[in-house]
């Protein structure tokens, strides 16, 4: 039985203040005994600040780490997987669709960062998802099929890697798949993991789905056929929205 995953992705959100007004909010309603898993990932100016909050039962995450191998050296700007770990984050995302879209990210690009995390012992949820464009030209199942089978290395297990479907055309947007939709794309990433890495593999990693996700759909979102759980944007910038959406779990 795979446990679901309620990650909050707070983006470029937060100053000191409002980053510790917001963990101590969520972090107070933790326990180290539920029946799911809960993420938050701060913008990297306050990682290292939330990270080191007092806090049960939820692990912190960064948003990115950097593509190069190495430790340290000069890349200005870049935050290696290493120093992540040094903050105190447990966890990272990579390849989310803004960073995909501004930052011009490809999946080789994605795939390295995520052995990067995974070599670093953090768990990576790797993010995959069409655009409407691809959808509307009827590519959605291909799309998130490659971006599958080029992002996740050959060291992914379930234990250290999650793989978030978030449709680019629903982040944000109000907009959300029909359930019909999220359990055809999910179950289409399952069959590509089990290509990828075997089938008990792909039978344990968790999937997530995430755009536009809030307390009013996420029951229904996350009783969907292979959906293991939710990265929340906006939402989780509200303790008491993303627990909403955490309590919808059964």
């Amino acid at each position: 039985m795979r446990k679901k995953l309620i990650a909050g992705n707070w983006k470029m959100n937060g100053l000191k203040a409002d980053a510790k007004a917001l963990a101590t909010a969520i972090f107070a309603k933790a326990t180290s005994d539920m029946h799911f898993d809960m993420l938050v990932c701060p913008p990297m100016n306050v990682l290292g600040f939330v990270a080191e909050l007092p806090h049960t039962g939820v692990f912190v995450g960064a948003q990115d780490v950097a593509e190069t191998v190495k430790l340290n050296g000069a890349f200005t700007g870049d935050v290696s997987a290493h120093m992540v770990h040094d903050l105190g984050a447990t966890w990272t995302l990579v390849g989310h669709s803004e960073r995909r879209q501004y930052h011009h990210e490809t999946d080789a690009i994605v795939k390295q960062k995520a052995i990067n995390a995974i070599t670093e012992g953090l768990t990576t949820v790797i993010c995959i998802g069409e655009t409407l464009a691809e959808r509307d030209a009827g590519k959605a199942v291909e799309v998130v099929r490659r971006q599958t089978r080029e992002c996740v290395p050959a060291e992914a297990t379930a234990e250290n890697c999650v793989i978030a479907y978030e449709p680019v055309w629903a982040i944000g947007t109000g907009k959300v798949p029909t359930t019909a939709d999220v359990a055809e794309i999910h179950a289409a990433v399952r069959d590509e993991l089990a290509q990828v890495l075997g089938a008990e593999k792909a039978e344990n990693m968790r999937i997530l789905y995430g755009g536009s996700v809030k307390p009013e759909n996420a029951k229904e979102l996350l009783n969907v056929d292979n959906v293991d759980g939710a990265l929340i944007g906006g939402a989780s910038l509200k303790a008491d929205s993303f627990w909403a959406i955490a309590e919808a779990v059964k």
